[in-house]
């Protein structure tokens, strides 16, 4: 078993449910000094995260066994679209978790997400009660970012 933090669609539970069914979640935490921002490819914008002093980016944190991890694989495009890091996830009351976390690759460049997949996102925000900022935040600096 091992520890996963999601950001984006996988959290939503009915989503992940369909992806890892026997997966758990276990609680929430924090990345520190991460950005959550949108990134394209042929097949549309997803959410990712990159380095961002003072930034914060909540996560859901499932646990997953390596049969879910594979299936993770797969759909997160591991390794030509997102790659694996192992990340400190902040818990609260000085409890800090490693985590796996997919994060884009930088040939991706800034684009929009679809309204079906940013309110896939949205659920899952809602599932975890997740303040709805962070996923605004990242929809304005992306759009902003497309821009220049």
């Amino acid at each position: 078993m091992k520890l996963y933090a999601a950001y984006g669609s996988n959290l939503n539970i009915e989503q992940m449910g369909g992806r890892c069914p026997s997966a758990s979640v276990v609680g929430t935490g924090v990345l520190k000094d991460y950005r959550l921002l949108f990134k394209g490819s042929q097949t549309g914008a997803y959410l990712t995260i990159e380095k961002s002093k003072g930034s914060t980016v909540p996560v859901g944190l499932w646990r997953i066994t390596e049969a879910h991890e594979r299936d993770l694989d797969r759909y997160e495009g591991f390794p030509r679209f997102y790659h694996k890091e192992t990340l400190t996830a902040d818990c609260g009351g000085g409890r800090k978790l490693n985590c796996l976390v997919y994060v884009m690759n930088e040939n991706r460049s800034i684009a929009l997400p679809s309204l079906s997949y940013f309110f896939i996102c949205r659920q899952g925000y809602d599932d975890f009660g997740f303040d709805i900022k962070y996923l605004n935040e990242a929809y304005k600096y992306s759009a902003r970012r497309k821009t220049l």
